[in-house]
């Protein structure tokens, strides 16, 4: 390959790919508990009555499952603990985010493109698995 194709492709970057998992998750989890399950938790009392109800058990469950999924299954999935049991939980909420609370749509007002990406990254994880650096990883 030659020296323009080399630095065009990068080649000369070490592939780490269990590094990316660990960013990956780390990114994409620890965003998920900050920005989402840690407000939604401590919102609970404000939310727990007017919050989406897309399978019709009710407001309060309907953010209890929500609040498992994006405080505890992506705490776990930043730990790489039970990393895919946790990226199912977090898939089932991000499409249902996407699909009910976003009809679906990518773009324009009120679009879904956030839980989107989420659920981009959390098929990924689902797909890789959690990687060497994680707490799944070291056994």
């Amino acid at each position: 390959m030659t020296s323009a194709g080399r630095l065009l492709t990068l080649k000369f970057l070490p592939v780490y790919p269990d590094l990316a998992l660990l960013v990956m998750r780390l990114w994409f989890g620890g965003l998920l508990v900050l920005l989402h399950g840690w407000m939604k938790l401590s919102m609970w009392g404000v939310m727990s009555q007017k919050f989406a109800d897309p399978f019709g058990i009710g407001s309060p469950a309907s953010l209890a499952l929500s609040i498992f999924a994006e405080a505890v299954c992506a705490s776990l999935i930043a730990l790489g603990l039970f990393t895919r049991f946790a990226a199912v939980v977090c898939i089932i909420n991000m499409t249902t985010a996407f699909l009910t609370g976003h009809g679906g749509r990518l773009t324009g007002p009120h679009n879904g493109e956030l839980p989107f990406l989420y659920l981009g990254a959390f098929v990924v994880l689902l797909l890789a698995g959690p990687g060497r650096f994680s707490v799944d990883g070291r056994g």
